[in-house]
């Protein structure tokens, strides 16, 4: 089977891998540290199956539980380390992740004026426009956590949790099984 690797990070990793765990798709998540040149943070490693899932399916699910337009981090777990974004191995992925964040950093924004300064039909005039602190980065490598820090919530109550899991099962429903 052909799988594809993508990193994601907002808040604790451990809450995200709870997420991912039972998506279709998704043959396997570690929670550890994804390198750049530049930094590192603290994410989810997703290993997955593209003939089941995309990556705008996986971002339609990151960004249902992390908030894009928080600086660093969600919850109790903040600072750069935690701060939300994606970051891919495959340049192939690239232009999509573009597309997606694209669309996330304009979610809001007034569409541009004519030439003759007119906007028609603006649905968005009333919208505050907020800044998207999420980004797409080329990831170097990834350093899988401890063992005990592996699904974690498996084994632990999920009560303390930033992200209300049975809202999240209420509202999510796999229909691409």
């Amino acid at each position: 089977m052909f799988l594809k690797k993508i990193s994601v990070s907002g808040g604790d990793p451990r809450e995200l891998q709870a997420v991912f765990s039972d998506v279709p798709g998704i043959v396997d998540s570690f929670v550890g540290t994804i390198q750049t040149d530049e930094e590192c943070v603290q994410g989810l490693a997703l290993h997955f199956d593209p003939k089941r899932i995309d990556l705008s399916m996986i971002l339609d699910l990151l960004f249902a539980v992390v908030d894009p337009h928080l600086p660093d981090g969600q919850g109790d777990w903040r600072g750069p380390a935690y701060r939300a974004g994606v970051w891919y191995e495959d340049e192939e992925d690239l232009p999509q992740l573009e597309l997606y964040m694209n669309f996330l950093r304009n979610r809001g924004k007034s569409p541009a004026a004519t030439n003759a300064k007119l906007t028609i039909n603006d649905p968005n005039t009333t919208k505050k426009v907020q800044h998207c602190y999420a980004g797409i980065h080329r990831q170097n490598s990834f350093t899988a956590a401890p063992p005990m820090d592996q699904h974690y919530y498996k084994t632990h109550d999920t009560s303390d949790a930033y992200i209300d899991f049975d809202k999240l099962r209420a509202y999510v429903k796999y229909s691409w099984e």
